[in-house]
């Protein structure tokens, strides 16, 4: 048995390393480990409630709107506070921007340069129009001058092996030409949620009971404008991209399978009884309901001291950096005592299996481009798929949420601190399931807790040894050499993890590491 260790693994948010076991060319174990050690949910004890507003939108600066409204669901179920209508709609804008911008981020500029062949591109003679679009950026952005081609940042070093990139110098001009566009697209999107949220990242405007930020039809106009152009983008360039790719590499669309998934709920409709993308739990193809007492966390093989199980609402993040046999800085949420898959896949699971009609439509068109059954979606480039689908469908409803707006009616709704009470607040980021909890005593922040999408999806074994979703991932797959092993690389990033926000602890008292500089 060989081991192999990817660490860390770049193009991800946060410190992550993946150790693999292989025989005969397959992994036969896997361990994902969380290698961050950084402070938040101890950091609001004894604050103002209102704090954690704005103070955990700071765990993730891709991601800090599904922090801010996870937080002011979670403020709003302490004080019993219901949002409006408009503060519904607007906050679903903000949040379908940051979506947006986020997938397009993940597969551009994360995930795809495990595809392209860049090697290909800076050798073609040729000088077509996207060549030249190469040419332009590469000039400002890369250092195209090295002689062996070994510094060309971000697209090398890469690990290196034969019929590892596309074959196809056209697809490859094409995909790098895009990757190019897709920066442009990017900056777009977050220029949506700005108009809206006051400024990206960590929106000023995103409070409990609605958001402040004033608004008229010309910056809805301005929204409108700037979304139809993103969404020409989204279905002209980013959707056949995802296609062209899932049919260079088709045994991709076997592997990285996992088939338990779980979602919260997002974009709620203007009575805020139903959501766009619906909560639920899969397993073996049926969709149960989501009960919110149900989610454990467990601590076993995690860098924690404390219960070895417990509810999130009672939950500490006390280290444990010498902890006998932990492993990662990662806990192990379960559901059910279950690891499951949340993110963009888990949230087109549940519509499809829910027999959504949108969904299914599009789901099936994808199966059918690709030329495979629905078995295919619980992939690496079903994950891939499942972004540029939920992309397509926040477009369309982005503009009847616009519709919907009355710019006369309040965005906002008054609210007091109680002196004691409980609440928890639900939302999706784009990378999947968020929940924050809170307990208020004298008015004042006494335990908060996150359970993030990565501590789903890059968890450590539970308390009864399952492995987490990741790790699961990779068994079977196969490693064609130990020393470039990029076959792991992909299926990890198409979850695309971010550490930064699985990990949040703090303890000002320990000393965790002593370091010499010389």
């Amino acid at each position: 048995m060989a081991k192999v260790l990817i660490d860390p693994l770049s193009r991800i948010e946060g410190h992550l390393s993946i150790e693999i076991d292989v025989i005969g060319k397959r992994v036969t174990g896997a361990k994902s480990k969380g290698d961050m050690y950084r402070g938040f949910e101890n950091i609001l004890i004894g604050r103002n409630p209102i704090d954690a507003n704005m103070i955990t939108q700071r765990i993730c600066g891709v991601c800090p709107i599904s922090h801010a409204i996870a937080s002011s669901k979670c403020l709003e179920s302490a004080f019993g506070v219901i949002p409006g209508i408009n503060g519904i709609l607007l906050r679903n804008l903000i949040l379908a921007a940051n979506f947006i911008q986020s997938h397009i981020l993940h597969f551009y500029h994360l995930a795809a340069l495990d595809y392209v062949d860049i090697k290909a591109v800076l050798q073609y003679q040729g000088n077509d129009t996207q060549m030249k679009k190469i040419k332009t950026w590469a000039a400002k952005e890369i250092d195209t001058k090295a002689t062996s081609l070994t510094a060309v940042s971000p697209f090398l070093p890469r690990y290196e092996g034969k019929d590892f990139y596309i074959k196809d110098t056209g697809l490859n001009i094409q995909t790098i030409a895009n990757y190019v566009k897709a920066l442009e697209i990017r900056t777009k999107a977050h220029k949506m949620a700005t108009l809206l949220a006051g400024k990206i990242p960590h929106a000023a405007s995103i409070v409990p009971g609605g958001i402040t930020q004033k608004i008229d039809s010309g910056i809805l106009d301005d929204y409108l404008e700037l979304l139809e152009e993103v969404e020409t983008f989204i279905n002209k360039t980013y959707y056949e991209d995802v296609i062209n790719i899932a049919q260079a590499f088709p045994e991709y669309l076997k592997l990285g399978s996992f088939n338990t998934f779980l979602t919260y709920g997002v974009f709620e409709n203007e009575s805020n009884t139903e959501y766009l993308f619906k909560k639920g739990y899969v397993k073996n193809k049926r969709v149960l309901k989501f009960k919110e007492d149900d989610i454990t966390e467990h601590i076993r093989y995690a860098k924690f001291k404390g219960p070895g199980r417990s509810h999130p609402k009672k939950a500490d993040t006390n280290p444990a950096p010498y902890k006998g046999g932990a492993y990662s800085w990662v806990k192990a949420p379960r559901y059910k005592n279950n690891a499951v898959e949340v993110g963009p896949l888990a949230r087109i699971a549940v519509n499809y299996y829910s027999n959504d009609e949108t969904v299914k439509s599009e789901v099936q068109t994808f199966l059918s481009r690709v030329g495979k059954k629905s078995n295919a979606l619980f992939s690496v480039m079903g994950r891939h798929a499942a972004r540029v689908i939920e992309c397509k469908i926040l477009c369309k409803e982005a503009k009847k949420w616009l519709t919907a707006i009355d710019l006369k009616a309040n965005i906002r709704q008054p609210f007091i601190i109680p002196d004691n009470s409980e609440g928890y607040g639900m939302t999706e980021a784009p990378r999947g399931a968020l929940g924050h909890w809170i307990t208020i005593k004298n008015q004042k922040i006494e335990r908060y807790q996150c359970v993030v999408p990565t501590t789903w999806n890059a968890s450590p074994k539970d308390n009864y040894g399952n492995m987490g979703p990741i790790e699961q991932a990779l068994l079977h797959a196969p490693i064609t050499d130990l020393k470039n092993p990029i076959e792991a690389a992909r299926i990890v990033r198409s979850f695309d993890p971010c550490l930064a926000c699985a990990i949040h602890i703090t303890d000002g008292n320990d000393t965790l590491y002593k370091y010499r500089v010389t």
